[in-house]
């Protein structure tokens, strides 16, 4: 049974109907990047002040049409908190997006001077934390990240916040496929999701809500139309939401920038099996920004015009098919008069 402070926040991101539909804005190294290839520049050239630009515009044109959105601390809090509407949730990201790329695996850390603690007081929603992973890396590494998921969930318990965990599957590093973007790992089995997300699952690491990318590489999934390959694929799927739901842990999918068509494509797969929503970001708002930054005009009437369109298509997808969530709050059997509450809780 989740907390109340868990059960507040989980639904300050669903909408009224205990659908998630989420937007990320909190994307780093895909933005640096983007913004690079707009301006014919390279990425360490991109100057802050464009990064705090093209988030404040996506918020100003996306906010609107969400449940919740995922700002990180560095560029988006202080570029568009002003305009997040007060019904729209926050989620605020705690990794660095640097990571520690070993032969044997990545090892994640916290953003410096930045905390739970600090994400609560600012009002914060829900703490949301990227965790490289695969079972097959060196047992350093899996101790590492398994210890650096699980302290975070121990901070998210003691500030009663709901934890957002995502998860992805990476190529290691000297592989044939190895890069450090955020990109669908081409060389991903769906067993090292499926048994990536049975670690996690586990109470020790006090997760409240999955952020999960396709078991399958979403621009070779094919159409759910009841064929052989579709029933095998919708098996991966199906997993997923087994270990999910044996745990009583919502899941969304993040869409790893793959187009609109093949993002809802991932998304029909994972509504069958049980998941409650989205939490994307570029399959929304990248080709915004790449075809028309730095004209700021040109990238907010795009936004509102195909960005909105693509949000609002993944919206009533969403509510059509996806599992809701409601919270459950505990039941206050054991309060019998003034006070009691106050000492227990």
């Amino acid at each position: 049974m989740r907390t109340i402070g868990k059960n507040r926040g989980l639904s300050r991101l669903a909408d009224g109907d205990g659908h998630f539909c989420m937007v990320a804005l909190d994307q780093r190294p895909p933005l640096f990047e983007a913004i690079a290839q707009a301006r014919g520049i390279t990425r360490d050239q991109v100057e802050y002040a464009d990064v705090t630009a093209a988030k404040r515009l996506l918020v100003e044109a996306l906010a609107p049409h969400c449940s919740s959105m995922l700002f990180d601390p560095n560029f988006a809090v202080p570029a568009a908190i002003d305009l997040l509407p007060p019904r729209c949730g926050l989620i605020v990201t705690l990794e660095e997006h640097r990571v520690e790329d070993t032969p044997g695996g990545r090892k994640s850390r916290a953003i410096a001077n930045w905390s739970v603690e600090k994400i609560r007081a600012i009002g914060g929603d829900a703490v949301k934390v990227l965790a490289w992973y695969r079972p097959d890396a060196d047992k350093a590494v899996l101790e590492h990240q398994r210890n650096f998921v699980r302290e975070i969930g121990a901070d998210c318990a003691r500030f009663d916040i709901p934890y957002v965990l995502e998860l992805l599957v990476y190529p290691f590093l000297g592989s044939a496929n190895h890069t450090a973007d955020y990109v669908e790992s081409p060389g991903k089995l769906p067993q090292l999701v499926i048994d990536s997300v049975r670690e996690f699952a586990k109470p020790e690491y006090g997760v409240d809500l999955m952020k999960l990318e396709s078991p399958l590489a979403a621009k070779s999934l094919p159409p759910r139309d009841g064929s052989a390959a579709a029933q095998a694929a919708q098996g991966e799927f199906d997993a997923i939401g087994e270990i999910c739901g044996e745990r009583r842990i919502p899941w969304v999918l993040l869409s790893g920038g793959a187009a609109p068509d093949k993002f809802e494509r991932v998304l029909d797969y994972a509504y069958a099996a049980g998941a409650g929503g989205f939490l994307a970001g570029r399959t929304i708002w990248l080709d915004a920004v790449l075809r028309h930054f730095p004209d700021r005009a040109a990238v907010a009437a795009s936004l509102r015009q195909d960005g909105v369109k693509v949000l609002e298509s993944l919206n009533q997808l969403t509510r059509a098919k996806a599992t809701a969530w409601s919270a459950q709050f505990p039941e206050f059997t054991a309060i019998k008069r003034e006070g009691d509450f106050a000492l227990a809780y």
